[in-house]
């Protein structure tokens, strides 16, 4: 019960200091916006930059796998 009081008293008192800051809010929305591109480009970099290296891995990988295979029979065959 209490839980719930508290809750509707949060939601006013949030509404009305949005309501009383807005022009805050707004700077402060401008302000963040930057930030979280910066924030997101950066770990879109850094992932495409780790899928381009585990592609050339597999890449690498895959490329060996005949070479392991022609090593096998030939020690089979002895």
């Amino acid at each position: 019960m209490w839980a719930l009081i508290g809750g509707m008293v949060a939601v006013v008192l949030g509404i009305w200091g949005l309501i009383g800051w807005w022009g805050y809010f707004i700077k402060a929305l401008m302000a963040l916006v930057p930030i979280l591109a910066l924030i997101g480009g950066a770990v879109a970099i850094a992932s495409g930059l780790s899928d381009i290296k585990d592609k050339i891995a597999e890449k690498k990988e895959k490329a060996k796998e005949p070479e392991k295979k022609e090593e096998e029979k030939k020690e089979e065959s002895t």
